[in-house]
């Protein structure tokens, strides 16, 4: 059974649970647990079976395909209060997983088997506009994700992940395997557009990272 400090920590990182009946708030809290994934750990396989609805209360995972040659490509990213919505669509389906997922870093989850989902789903309106509001964010992603693969330069989509993925200090803590897998490209294609990015002063490279110092600079380069 879950303990009241694991209910407080999930209800707080998903407000919208405040808003439900008492007796589906009942079912949630009775039914709930909180699997806790360590870095790199798996969290689904390709094709396999999807036993529960999945929302990140702490961590961050990675949703990816990997291509028959082994490039992978990076599809999103969940983290602190978001859901895993290729999850949402297997279950609303009955299908399998269709890519891979993985933590990468220690990561939190608040996981609602099958039956509760699909009861919540029937009888809550809060927990199924909830539901179908992610899934309508999924179904956006994927098409800005075509539009990036389809139309978008590499360098152009490189500047654009950097300017996500760095922190406050412009660090990106990414290795340039880690990017280019991200963006479904090779390193040596990544490391050679950071290279003349770091000699026109751009970017700095460090063992592990990338230091952005011209920010305003590679915003030129992201595009829209």
């Amino acid at each position: 059974m879950p303990d009241s400090h694991q209910i407080e920590r999930w209800i707080e990182r998903f407000p919208l649970i405040r808003n439900f009946s008492a007796s589906h708030l009942q079912i949630a809290r009775g039914t709930v647990h909180f699997p806790v994934l360590e870095a790199n750990a798996v969290a689904y396989e390709r094709e396999g079976p999807c036993a529960d609805y999945l929302m990140c209360i702490d961590g961050r995972t990675r949703v990816f395909r990997m291509s028959e040659a082994g490039r992978e490509m990076l599809i999103y990213k969940v983290v602190g209060g978001g859901t895993c919505v290729l999850t949402t669509q297997c279950l609303l389906s009955g299908g399998t997983f269709p890519a891979e997922s993985i933590a990468e870093a220690r990561t939190e989850l608040a996981a609602l088997p099958t039956d509760t989902f699909r009861q919540l789903m029937a009888e809550s309106a809060e927990f199924r506009a909830f539901v179908l509001d992610d899934y309508t964010k999924l179904l956006s992603s994927l098409f800005t994700l075509v539009d990036d693969i389809a139309f978008a330069p590499l360098e152009q989509r490189l500047a654009r992940r950097l300017l996500v993925e760095a922190d406050a200090g412009g660090i990106v803590a990414k290795t340039h395997q880690g990017l280019a897998s991200d963006l479904g490209s090779v390193r040596e294609v990544v490391s050679r557009i950071l290279g003349e990015w770091a000699e026109g002063g751009l970017v700095v490279l460090r063992r592990g990272q990338i230091e952005i110092a011209d920010r305003a600079g590679l915003a030129t380069l992201r595009g829209n």
